[in-house]
C-alpha cells in the first residue's frame, strides 16, 4: 500500500507542474499576443497619418506654390507663347506623327464602320 501511495503523490506531482507549465505558456503566448495588437494599433494610427500628410502634400494648391516660388515657373498666357516654324527644306508637316484619337461625338462614321458596328 505504501508504494501505491508513493506512484500516486508522483502522478499528482506531476500533474501539477504540467499544470504550472500550462498556464506558465498561456501567460507568455497573452503577452505575446497584447504586444501584437498594441503594434497594430500604433502601425494603424501610423497609416492614417501618412495618409493624412500625403493628402495635404498633393493638393493641387500647394503644387501650384511649389513650382512659383521654388522652381519660379509662371503659367502660361498668351503674350508670351512661342511658336515654332519649320525651316525651308525641314521635315514637312507630312512627316509629323498623326495623332491616335478617337474622333469627335457626333461625328459622321463611314459606311464600313457603320456596317461593323451591326
Amino acid at each position: 500500500m505504501n508504494r501505491l501511495n508513493i506512484f500516486l503523490l508522483i502522478v499528482v506531482m506531476g500533474c501539477a507542474l504540467s499544470v504550472v507549465n500550462a498556464t506558465n505558456q498561456q501567460r507568455q503566448i497573452f503577452i505575446q499576443l497584447q504586444r501584437a495588437q498594441s503594434q497594430e494599433h500604433q502601425l494603424q494610427q501610423d497609416y492614417a497619418q501618412l495618409q493624412y500628410q500625403q493628402s495635404a502634400l498633393s493638393r493641387t494648391s500647394r503644387i501650384e506654390q511649389i513650382a512659383t516660388d521654388s522652381l519660379k515657373m509662371q503659367p502660361v498666357t498668351t503674350g508670351r507663347t512661342q511658336y515654332l516654324t519649320l525651316a525651308p527644306g525641314a521635315a514637312t508637316a507630312a512627316d509629323a506623327p498623326v495623332p491616335t484619337s478617337a474622333p469627335p461625338q457626333g461625328a459622321a462614321t463611314t459606311p464600313a464602320r457603320r456596317g461593323a458596328a451591326r
